[in-house]
């Protein structure tokens, strides 16, 4: 970059005064700092500009490696999972075979052993207790003392203080 020093600076605006005059002098100097202004902003922007490019180049790099890196993981996972059910497959043959004394393919199946599911578990439906409470007609929940408006203890005690009772 092009260094500047204070007599330079001093050259300079000594020329610029004879050439251009004292008058009309502040008004180029006020253009000129404008203009440096603007080609500093625009040189900024630039630097961000190559920044954000080259940043979402590496952003893209890193996301092929994480995807292919995610599908590797997949396939070693459904490898996995398909070579222990063909194991599991073949085991379970094995044992079923074994159970009723004849093989697969002289029709024996699971099925031939009389094996039923239980029946499901009875579960009572679970009713809302607030519904049911709330469709109780309010005389008889007056009949039978059930509040019907909470409130604070602290209201409850206002409430219910005899009425020559002061507090100090």
């Amino acid at each position: 970059m092009i260094d500047f020093g204070f007599d330079k600076l001093a050259l300079i605006g000594a020329v610029a005064l004879i050439v251009i005059g004292p008058e009309k002098l502040p008004k180029v100097a006020r253009t000129m700092g404008h203009l440096l202004g603007k080609a500093q902003r625009y040189v900024s922007d630039v630097k961000a500009e190559v920044n954000r490019s080259i940043e979402l180049d590496e952003l893209k790099k890193m996301k092929t490696e994480f995807e292919t890196a995610a599908r590797d993981v997949e396939s070693n996972v459904r490898n996995e999972v398909n070579s222990a059910t063909s194991a599991f497959e073949n085991d379970w043959k094995s044992v079923t075979s074994g159970l009723d004394g004849s093989s697969d393919a002289d029709g024996g199946s699971s099925g031939s052993l009389g094996y039923q599911p239980p029946p499901p578990e009875y579960r009572h439906p679970k009713k809302n207790w607030r519904l049911k409470r709330g469709a109780t007609p309010t005389w008889y929940k007056k009949r039978n003392g059930v509040r019907t408006n909470a409130q604070s203890g602290a209201a409850r005690v206002a409430r219910y203080r005899p009425p020559g009772l002061k507090l100090r």
